[in-house]
């Protein structure tokens, strides 16, 4: 007959500390109001003490059945309970939980605050919709070949980066117990030639949209705004990479003065870049500014709230059954500038190109942005382009570049 009362226990709620049973039974209660029922039981010759459950929700009676099933479990069946229970736990643990725990204890290691996002963001677009929700013990070569498939050839570096990051948060699910065996890259089932086919090698150079069709895409993709195709829009008309529009914040542009500044950290060549802002460019900021959510950094912010990913833009193109790449678009307006006889170095300055003849870099050491009352080269370049994207007919007698640029 065990020593407490329902009403002993209803006491001892409100008085922490350690009230025995009988049997190994035991309530305790700690001084923040918790307070659970324990058993203690001797097992290979070492005492465990077992949760039975809370006291706030398990009472006397019930906290005695399970005890005595815990009893019968150990001294008769001879089961390790604890380890039944430390597996059944490992078996809740899904794919998505993992990740994100795996993503949190080592981003402060990564290279960059942007490479982590790119991690999590590479895994949130292509792992979770299949895996996320899947227990990590559970998955196998088949699932993650299932979800490499579709993207396989068509992003192929990615798709490897994906893998990678799979099998990375599978590892560290059998370091942490979750998994009874590691990723199945090991075996060769998830490398080209074996589960996967080997990736078709496609030409260095991006496919870049002839200018040509430029205004009738951009007049398709206004038709319906969303943050991916207005960031995909000011990234046509300004002529700047997936990165820089996408990690853009509000405080870079300077509405007044029509500038955009991007921060080295977010340029290629760790070099900050000024980019002037045509009337078309400002026009999409306006829309962005319209959409924006209150305390927003971000201009074009993705599902989390935070950058959007780099397949954002590149799923946009996919969705509107266009077969060309985003970064492309640099090249349309190289070609479009080349056309209208702008000179050389304004089209490479616009574009934060590296110079690699030192002349040329000196000559060019220029921003080409000239003054409000007196615009410069890349001012008149990008509005001329922002007017050739938008079907804005130049007016009669419009200034035309010099050879020189200016």
């Amino acid at each position: 007959m065990g020593k407490l009362t329902a009403v002993a226990v209803k006491a001892a709620l409100a008085n922490p500390g350690t009230y025995q049973d009988g049997d190994g039974l035991f309530l305790k209660v700690d001084k923040r109001g918790g307070a659970y029922w324990n058993l203690r039981l001797q097992q290979d010759g070492k005492r465990r003490d077992i949760g039975v459950g809370s006291a706030k929700l398990v009472t006397l009676a019930e906290a005695r059945a399970k005890a005595a099933e815990l009893r019968k479990a150990v001294k008769v069946e001879k089961r390790d309970v604890l380890t039944e229970r430390k597996d059944e736990e490992a078996a809740k643990v899904t794919f998505r939980e993992a990740a994100s725990q795996y993503h949190s204890e080592n981003e402060a290691g990564w290279k960059s605050d942007v490479y982590g996002r790119q991690w999590l963001a590479s895994l949130e677009n292509y792992a979770f919709p299949k895996l996320g929700d899947m227990t990590t013990g559970g998955i196998t070569a088949a699932d993650i070949i299932t979800v490499l498939t579709p993207i396989w050839q068509e992003i192929p570096e990615t798709a490897r980066q994906v893998r990678n990051r799979i099998c990375a948060v599978l590892d560290y699910s059998h370091a942490k117990g979750w998994r009874s065996t590691e990723a199945p890259s090991g075996n060769s089932s998830l490398k080209a030639g074996r589960g996967l086919p080997r990736q078709v090698k496609k030409p260095a150079n991006r496919k870049a949209m002839p200018y040509v069709a430029v205004p009738s895409f951009l007049t398709a993709l206004r038709r319906k705004p969303s943050y991916s195709r207005l960031a995909l829009d000011l990234l046509i008309l300004t002529g700047v990479r997936s990165q820089e529009v996408r990690l853009a914040k509000w405080d870079e542009f300077d509405l007044d003065q029509r500038l955009w500044t991007i921060p080295a950290e977010h340029m290629k060549r760790s070099r900050a870049h000024i980019v002037p802002l045509s009337e078309a460019a400002l026009a999409v900021l306006v829309k962005a500014d319209a959409m924006r959510l209150e305390g927003a950094e971000v201009v074009f912010p993705g599902m989390t709230g935070k950058a959007m990913s780099n397949m954002t833009l590149l799923k946009v193109m996919r969705d509107m059954q266009e077969p060309f790449h985003v970064h492309g678009f640099r090249s349309s307006f190289t070609d479009w500038a080349a056309n209208e006889g702008f000179a050389n170095a304004v089209v490479e300055a616009a574009l934060a190109h590296k110079t690699p003849d030192a002349v040329q870099a000196a000559y060019r050491r220029t921003t080409y942005l000239g003054t409000p009352d007196n615009p410069g080269a890349r001012v008149k370049l990008m509005e001329a382009w922002g007017n050739y994207c938008s079907g804005v007919v130049a007016p009669e007698g419009a200034a035309k570049p010099d050879n020189d640029g200016r």
